[in-house]
């Protein structure tokens, strides 16, 4: 009987180690596109770093009119992607030029997904995006010099409402990816809506803080916001962090002290960002625990920097630092273990308050760090 059970339990365990180390395969078969079908075709998604022209997922002739591509050795977890036609710009959309949501599918077995697409973002120039920065955000240099890399790069600032009639000092965000926090006509997958966060809160709290967004640098944001040397898609990428954040303490943090009423301590200085801006945001303090006591780690890219960890094992803080850490449940299965890893290796310092948080329809997109902003900015007020 015991040898029974034992055979039973080790069959078992066979089949969920199996299933857990198993690689999956799935089907993308487009039966109909509306217009410009005979384009090529592209798949983006979290399987390949939604690069939008990507040879290896570029859609082949399947039978009967339809395209298709096999995206292979996918652990089981979930999966977003959407279909391009070389740029983001010829993204997939409804009829009527609306974005649509990211697809997703869960994967634990291969699988064939069909579907249809319904228009093209480039079929609607008649419908440019509005500009929805509110009067408190303003462009404040559109070639700042970054020394430290030799390139130059367009830096906004949010001032609160009651700045210009008063006094007062201001604790200061530093945010990553500028193009998408204020202005939708400036964002390529829609808006964080910062400043329409802020001014709300302003009104119910009373609390004010600034704002300065830093924009990507297009074709070089993938090496600006590593941290270390890493390979995605075959593609060896050298890192540039640390002269990026060296230009965020030493360059661009003096002159907004020096420029605007500022608090300087860095108590008062916190830094975010989402993805690969999540991932130099907590690099950021750990290189200038001095500079930024605080960081919003919003879906943070943590497979680019597997190094991360090691650094942060052996990280020692002299002062309070502050971390918010955030992923959403329909990212991949890999966002959520790979956030907790890091969280779980910060949690067990001294001198740092951790918190984590999850939505368990989050997506990998500007509308779910929009909602889950304004829980950021009360933690942020509320941390001391």
């Amino acid at each position: 009987m015991k040898s029974k059970i034992g055979a039973i339990i080790f069959a078992l365990l066979f089949l969920f180690t199996d299933n857990l180390y198993s690689q999956f395969s799935i089907r993308l078969v487009i039966n109909d596109v509306a217009t410009k079908n005979q384009d090529d075709i592209y798949v983006a998604g979290n399987f390949n770093n939604w690069n939008p022209r990507d040879p290896n997922y570029k859609l082949k002739p399947f039978g009967g009119g339809r395209k298709g591509v096999v995206v292979k050795d996918l652990a089981a977890g979930n999966y977003a992607f959407k279909f391009t036609r070389g740029a983001f710009d010829k993204v997939e959309c409804q009829a009527d030029g609306r974005d649509i949501e990211d697809r997703t599918i869960d994967i634990d077995a291969d699988a064939v997904v069909e579907c249809s697409i319904k228009g093209w973002k480039d079929n609607y120039p008649d419908k440019p995006k509005p500009y929805t920065a509110s009067p408190q955000v303003k462009i404040m240099d559109t070639a700042f010099l970054i020394p430290q890399l030799n390139r130059k790069r367009r830096i906004w600032i949010y001032l609160p409402k009651g700045y210009a009639a008063s006094n007062k000092t201001y604790p200061v965000l530093y945010m990553n990816d500028g193009q998408n926090l204020f202005n939708e006509q400036t964002a390529s997958f829609g808006e964080w809506g910062v400043d329409e966060v802020l001014d709300s809160m302003q009104k119910a709290t009373g609390k004010e803080c600034i704002v300065v967004g830093i924009d990507h640098g297009g074709k070089y944001r993938f090496s600006e916001y590593a941290p270390y040397d890493y390979e995605s898609n075959k593609t060896k990428i050298k890192a540039e962090g640390k002269q990026y954040v060296d230009f965020l303490a030493n360059t661009l943090k003096p002159y907004i002290d020096g420029k605007y009423r500022t608090k300087k301590s860095f108590e008062n200085t916190a830094i975010a960002g989402s993805s690969m801006g999540g991932l130099i945001s907590l690099y950021a303090v750990m290189q200038y625990p001095q500079v930024f006591g605080s960081a919003g780690i919003f879906s943070p890219s943590f497979w680019a920097a597997k190094e991360m960890y090691v650094d942060a094992a052996t990280f020692k803080n002299p002062n309070q630092l502050n971390l918010y850490f955030y992923a959403g449940g329909k990212e991949s299965k890999e966002m959520m273990d790979d956030m907790n890893k890091m969280a779980d290796v910060f949690a067990n310092k001294l001198n740092m308050k951790i918190f984590r948080t999850t939505t368990l329809i989050g997506q990998h997109n500007e509308h779910y760090w929009n909602l889950e902003f304004p829980r950021f900015i009360e933690w942020l007020w509320k941390k001391d």
